[in-house]
């Protein structure tokens, strides 16, 4: 389906299913990616009942850009979008840069979001300097290097639940296609955004942080200050993963998001 957010194109993905007026559930992917980061957990949701909007951040995908400079400016699109898309509250499903735009929401507008899943989430998110170099140039060794770290060794091997299926290369095509100067402006805008724990404090909604045993890029430990300040949170790893989890264990992330959202809601038929 196609929204319309300050009078620019929106692309977003459904689950291959219709809205039916279930609780709706937000997807928001990380830096230089889009919405088919996505694929199963969108179509797993659809089919257990919620109305799934996997939204391509504007200057991804097939969204009109330019992407915002910031997780501010990333977080107050979300609210227009919000709007855009006629939902009152919504459960905010986010990854990496995505889980900062999803906080970032729920610390100043919490009367829109009924609850929040943060994957690959942590306190802080430094760049390497060399790394936002070499993205600010768009040297390929850009997206080879987030694509290698951002999967645990199991994905270098080419692992995967389903056949045919190359995590690492998937992730690396997937980079390639983004807008010359995306996944540097995202890159700089998750490495300025410090005050996570301080707008982590002002959330009251129900908050799971799913991360990955193995995540080089936003490691575990680091997303203890989250999980500190959030009155309402519990923290779930999911064994054998790196940061690209819900590509790595589609499954086991499917189950804890509906394990986690379905008493929060009350299931997803009604909102």
């Amino acid at each position: 389906m196609d929204l319309t957010v300050a009078d620019k194109a929106v692309n977003v993905g459904t689950g291959g299913r219709d809205h039916t007026g279930g609780v709706p559930v937000v997807l928001l992917h990380g830096a230089g990616m889009d919405r088919t980061v996505w694929q199963f957990q969108a179509r797993a949701l659809a089919s257990h009942g919620y109305d799934v909007y996997a939204v391509d951040l504007p200057g991804h995908g097939a969204s009109a850009g330019p992407p915002p400079a910031d997780i501010e400016g990333y977080a107050d699109w979300l609210v227009g979008f919000i709007d855009a898309a006629g939902i009152d509250r919504a459960v905010l499903v986010g990854h990496s840069m995505g889980s900062l735009i999803a906080l970032d929401v729920a610390a100043r507008h919490p009367d829109r979001v009924l609850a929040l899943v943060l994957l690959g989430v942590a306190a802080e998110m430094p760049v390497h300097p060399d790394l936002l170099a070499a993205a600010s140039a768009d040297d390929h060794r850009a997206f080879e290097l987030v694509a290698s770290w951002s999967h645990a060794k199991a994905a270098h091997a080419g692992h995967h639940p389903t056949p045919g299926l190359w995590m690492m290369g998937s992730s690396l095509r997937l980079l390639e296609r983004s807008a010359p100067g995306v996944l540097h402006n995202d890159l700089a805008a998750c490495d300025r955004f410090g005050d996570a724990a301080e707008r982590a404090a002002a959330i009251t909604v129900p908050t799971l942080l799913l991360l990955g045993e193995h995540d080089l890029m936003t490691r575990p430990a680091a997303a203890r200050p989250l999980a500190e300040a959030i009155a309402r949170s519990r923290v779930q790893v999911v064994p054998g993963t790196g940061h690209m989890l819900m590509v790595e264990a589609p499954d086991a992330v499917i189950d804890a998001i509906v394990a986690f959202v379905d008493p929060v809601t009350g299931g997803s038929g009604a909102a």
